[in-house]
């Protein structure tokens, strides 16, 4: 297979209402895989733009929280990269912040740790929960026993989160979400997380 990691798809775009970003993988043997999703995202969107070197951005480091993007400087992602996506997503009026997270063990992507699932909340790790960029949001802290499922996606309401993760289900529940719970363990394997799966727009 050339792209054994292109199952991860969300790494090679990231797509608002107004636009898709083509990202520059941080692991250059990825970057094969842009090229292709732009073929795909092509009848859904007019407007493309594209990062450009030295920048390098994986979609994992960008976290949509309505009209405010959070942008994770990471293993994968440089500053030059995240700079010029903050740049393009003004322009289409978006706001964004810049989280660094390479001094946090075990992130590799910023939603590794971070996930917005609507309504205001975020779920995240205790190591990001002080950062002054989600003062203003409802935080749901996930337990370090169930750290995989900070990686979830808000979808409509409900909220899909990796199985055998029963705290962090119940804090979902308590705040009015329905959840489904989905086995994970071969793509955990793999360092991918739920939101590494798909493209949501």
């Amino acid at each position: 297979m050339q792209y054994p990691d292109s199952t991860f798809v969300e790494d090679t775009a990231i797509v608002t209402s107004r636009s898709a970003i083509l990202a520059r993988p941080g692991a250059e043997s990825r970057r094969g895989e842009v090229p292709a999703i732009r073929e795909s995202l092509a009848p859904f969107f007019q407007v493309f733009r594209q990062i450009e070197a030295p920048g390098t951005l994986d979609g994992g480091d960008v976290c949509d929280a309505g009209h405010h993007f959070f942008i994770g400087v990471s293993q994968r992602t440089n500053e030059e990269g995240a700079r010029q996506l903050a740049e393009f997503l003004a322009t289409d009026g978006f706001s964004s912040s810049i989280v660094d997270v390479r001094g946090i063990k075990g992130v590799l992507h910023l939603k590794t740790a971070l996930a917005y699932v609507g309504g205001n909340h975020l779920v995240l790790w205790d190591a990001l929960a002080d950062l002054p960029q989600f003062r203003a949001f409802d935080l749901m802290r996930v337990a370090p026993e169930e750290s995989y499922a900070a990686n979830c996606v808000g979808v409509n309401g409900s909220v899909l989160l990796p199985s055998g993760c029963p705290r962090l289900e119940s804090a979902l529940k308590r705040r009015g979400y329905s959840t489904l719970p989905l086995n994970m363990s071969e793509f955990e394997k793999m360092d991918g997380g739920l939101s590494c799966l798909s493209l949501r727009f």
